[in-house]
């Protein structure tokens, strides 16, 4: 039977995949410019947007382990991240706005990040908020075989 606690689990459990699997790519990406030997690629690099951007793929996969979890927390490091986001964009169309060279996919990609982060943070916002019962670890999860 499908019940709203378990509707809301379902949830929950997705958007920790996505922000973990959002998390990890980040990190690979961003790093694969910082660090390696795709600066040349990615062509007009904005310095701020793509530090940003790399350091917050850290927080999406804490924020993703945190919604696995349902943990409290995990709620507002999505809304901070969200906020971030959105801050950081502003700052990038102010770059954009005085002329400054950029990349139309940095735009698109930010625009995505701001989206997705928000849809997240509101998702967690409003399931962890009403959600009464005790949350879930990965030891309860793997001794009782829950999915």
């Amino acid at each position: 039977m499908v019940t709203s606690e378990n509707c809301s689990i379902w949830l929950m459990r997705t958007a920790a995949i996505v922000a973990i699997v959002f998390g990890a790519a980040t990190i690979r990406a961003g790093g694969s410019v910082l660090f390696g030997d795709d600066a040349q690629a990615a062509g007009n690099i904005i310095g701020f947007v793509l530090w940003f951007n790399f350091l917050a793929g850290f927080a999406y996969v804490v924020a993703g382990i945190g919604l696995w979890l349902r943990r409290r927390w995990s709620a507002q490091l999505a809304l901070a991240i969200a906020a971030a986001t959105v801050l950081v964009f502003a700052a990038f169309g102010i770059h954009v706005a005085a002329g400054g060279v950029f990349e139309a996919r940095t735009a698109w990609a930010m625009t995505l990040r701001s989206a997705v982060w928000t849809l997240i943070a509101a998702l967690a916002l409003r399931t962890l908020k009403t959600h009464t019962s005790p949350p879930v670890s990965w030891s309860a999860d793997i001794a009782t075989g829950a999915k």
